[in-house]
């Protein structure tokens, strides 16, 4: 696995006790302790590897062998983190989760060309992460790597005092997928006429949540004791589903769902950040308009209760958070039912119109 610069890396690094090194410790980086940290990690990263991968933990860099499965192979790659979600799982003692946020979301984004994610590498920082913290992290990593077939070749765990605050820490990841050069989804074939279904998703997934934390007043700076009650809080609204249930549901992949119907997908577009009018946009032709009927598909509640608590308008949490569907296709009419009946939860939420630009119209509002 990695190691780079001042961080703690994947090496197994021997710790010794020279002077220097209880100085380090004492500004906040314990040497020793990220050696056992690193010696535990071969392991774990077991869970998460491919035939293709030549390097087991301890190199500068990890190996990936794309061999002659692919005739014209075109590398994806991406890079993404999940946000101050972080904040929520810290404070609810549910670390394991964010390896499935960060795996999703990078997952969903490579895969919107139609790529197979191959590997992943994994970026914690932090000040004050206990050795359990990280290994937590790490194997909620490793595990939804192995569940979405994709290697974890490599990472970094770096102690930043001074930069982090006692106790807080991000968690970032750099994925790279494969795609052949003649199956790239690009957008391209995107027409008028176009059907546009959505796949809902499984909450806020890890966007929107400075906004969410907020208005619900919730990871917004009381102790973490206090976030954790109010975690477990049961709003009428959720319909029996803690506050914590619906903020922690994590990011929801879609590889799997969608790789057996690519052959009928023009585009599509993974709604994350900055919602429909910024994602949608990013795949579609110039004069085509993407035109959604916001009435064809449910609100989670939890977004109801985001937008009561915290009197925004309909129009801007439809800017900031997915709103219940986590990817959206373009496909033609006649292959409409071919898709849904692979993927019966896909609903049909709209269509590509005619228009002079690149834009996103949300009608029902």
């Amino acid at each position: 696995m990695l190691s780079r610069g001042r961080g703690s890396g994947y090496a197994f690094l021997m710790p010794d006790h020279r002077q220097e090194e209880r100085a380090y410790a004492a500004a906040g980086v314990d040497i020793a302790a990220r050696g056992r940290f690193a010696a535990g990690l071969p392991g774990i990263l077991a869970q998460a590897r491919r035939p293709e991968v030549l390097s087991d933990a301890g190199p500068f860099s990890g190996l990936f062998r794309l061999g002659d499965r692919y005739r014209d192979p075109v590398l994806a790659a991406s890079a993404d983190g999940i946000g101050t979600k972080v904040k929520l799982q810290l404070a609810a003692d549910r670390l394991d989760l964010c390896g499935a946020d960060i795996i999703g979301h990078s997952v969903n984004d490579v895969f919107t060309c139609g790529a197979e994610p191959i590997f992943f590498l994994d970026y914690i920082a932090g000040n004050g992460l206990s050795n359990e913290q990280k290994t937590t992290l790490v194997e909620g990593v490793a595990r939804a790597c192995a569940e979405t077939g994709c290697a974890l070749l490599g990472g970094e765990t770096a102690d930043m005092p001074d930069v982090y605050a006692p106790g807080d820490f991000d968690l970032a990841g750099f994925i790279v997928g494969v795609v052949e050069r003649d199956r790239i989804i690009d957008g391209s074939k995107i027409g008028e006429g176009d059907v546009l279904l959505g796949i809902p998703s499984s909450g806020l997934h890890t966007n929107g949540y400075s906004l969410a934390r907020k208005v619900l007043h919730v990871a917004d700076g009381e102790p973490a004791e206090e976030t954790r009650e109010r975690l477990e809080a049961r709003p009428s609204a959720l319909g029996g589903q803690t506050l914590g249930e619906a903020l922690l549901a994590t990011h929801r992949p879609y590889h799997g769902l969608i790789t057996p119907v690519l052959e009928h997908v023009h585009g599509m577009a993974h709604i994350t950040g900055g919602g429909y009018k910024e994602n949608v946009p990013r795949v579609l032709p110039a004069g085509l308009t993407a035109s959604f009927d916001t009435q064809t598909w449910p609100v989670l509640p939890i977004f109801q209760l985001i937008q009561a608590r915290g009197e925004i308008s309909a129009e801007e949490m439809y800017e900031v958070f997915n709103m219940g569907l986590g990817m959206v296709l373009m496909v033609a009419p006649g292959d409409v039912d071919a898709v849904q009946e692979a993927i019966p939860e896909a609903l049909v939420v709209g269509r590509v119109t005619a228009d002079a630009g690149r834009r996103v119209e949300l009608r029902g509002l």
